[in-house]
């Protein structure tokens, strides 16, 4: 597997969000690379940030895995899934964020339920490092997405105005 992991957030970097997950991936996989793609993503903009990650993703090598996290809905009842589309994988909250492949890509969709591949300690609010910092990790040392959790169809998705003519 690419030896890469790109990250996306909302979270700026005037505090210690992105390096907190970064310390948690690197404590995990040691060897991996860390792209950051944007941090800026506007707050909590699910459109802005499928539309970065779209725009980008498949420019890295086969088997990166992108840890998406624009996550208005952390600490709700919404999923943590994980996508293989392509040799990429994806890794982020059912919200809508990845609504910009469903028509276009085959893929599976895994819903993160297996917690053994979680951080110990979970805070309801920072999914991103408690959750998806970890399987992102997990992945890059090759942990299947079998192992991750169980396939999930009924995925959130935004529909986006599409030009006429």
């Amino acid at each position: 597997m690419s030896q890469i992991i790109t990250l996306t957030t909302d979270f700026g970097l005037q505090d210690q969000y992105v390096s907190s997950m970064k310390a948690v991936i690197l404590g995990l996989a040691p060897d991996v690379r860390l792209i950051d793609i944007s941090h800026d993503i506007p707050a909590q903009d699910i459109m802005a940030g499928a539309w970065v990650i779209r725009n980008s993703a498949f420019l890295f090598p086969k088997n990166t895995v992108h840890l998406v996290v624009v996550d208005p809905g952390v600490g709700t009842d919404r999923h943590p899934i994980v996508l293989k589309i392509n040799d990429q994988y994806f890794v982020g909250p059912d919200n809508g964020i990845f609504s910009l492949f469903y028509s276009e890509f085959q893929f599976e969709a895994i819903k993160l339920n297996k917690q053994k591949y979680w951080r110990k300690e979970r805070s309801r609010t920072f999914h991103g490092r408690d959750i998806f910092a970890p399987v992102a990790a997990h992945l890059i040392n090759g942990v299947s997405l079998k192992e991750l959790g169980d396939p999930i169809k009924d995925l959130v998705t935004y529909h986006w105005a599409v030009p006429i003519g």
